[in-house]
Order: C-alpha cells, then sequence, then structure tokens
C-alpha cells in the first residue's frame, strides 16, 4: 500500500513563503513523475506543477501559468519526496493542495496516488 503525506501548508501573508513536502512510502518500486495539484472552494482541481523522475526520460519540470516563476518544484528520490517551493504568494493560490505520485508497486501495476492534502491560505 502506497501512502502519500504532504506538510508545510498553513496560513502566510500575501507576498510571503512556504515550502510544501511529500513523502511516497509503501511497496515503491519506482516513481515516474511527481507532482502538486490544488482545489480552491467551488473549483476543480488542477494543476500547479509536476516533476519527472527520469525513469523514462530526463527528469523535466511543468508548471501552470499562474505559478510560473514563482513556484519551484524539486524531488529527492532517493527519499521518495517532492517539494514545492511557494514565493511571491497571492491570495488566489489559496487552496487545498494535494501531492500526486506516478508510481509503478510491482512488475504490472502502475497507478496515480494522492496524498490527503494540506491547506494554503494566503490572507492578510
Amino acid at each position: 500500500q502506497v501512502q502519500l503525506v504532504e506538510s508545510g501548508g498553513g496560513l502566510v501573508q500575501p507576498g510571503g513563503s512556504l515550502r510544501l513536502s511529500c513523502a511516497a512510502s509503501g511497496s515503491i518500486f519506482s516513481i515516474y513523475a511527481m507532482g502538486w495539484y490544488r482545489q480552491a472552494p467551488g473549483k476543480q482541481r488542477e494543476l500547479v506543477a509536476t516533476i519527472t523522475s527520469g525513469i523514462t526520460s530526463g527528469g523535466t519540470t511543468n508548471y501552470a501559468d499562474s505559478v510560473k516563476g514563482r513556484f519551484t518544484i524539486s524531488r529527492d528520490n532517493a527519499k521518495n519526496t517532492v517539494y514545492m517551493q511557494m514565493k511571491s504568494l497571492k491570495p488566489e493560490d489559496t487552496a487545498v493542495y494535494y501531492c500526486n505520485a506516478d508510481i509503478r508497486t510491482d512488475w504490472r501495476t502502475r497507478n496515480n496516488y494522492w496524498g490527503q492534502g494540506t491547506q494554503v491560505t494566503v490572507s492578510s
């Protein structure tokens, strides 16, 4: 069983910074990619940033246009952990942030897994 545990959310003032962490654990054979999504009240969950692990390709990052230049995603493959440094935070960034991982658990099983989410609130 795979488990993703997020941490680092909280309340921050506009213009401030937060660093989110997500650690994957369990019967993991390999992780192809990890990423962050967010969901604000009344809105659908949206992609924020993803990063590949370089298993099938070189490690690459992708960002939503709304966060490009402000958020930075990174990972520590040895620790099965993904991070997201968020700076210049805006009230529009307020949402529950979910960690996602594309994980192979055995020779025939590859699925996406989700964390429980961590609340990020940007307000003065």
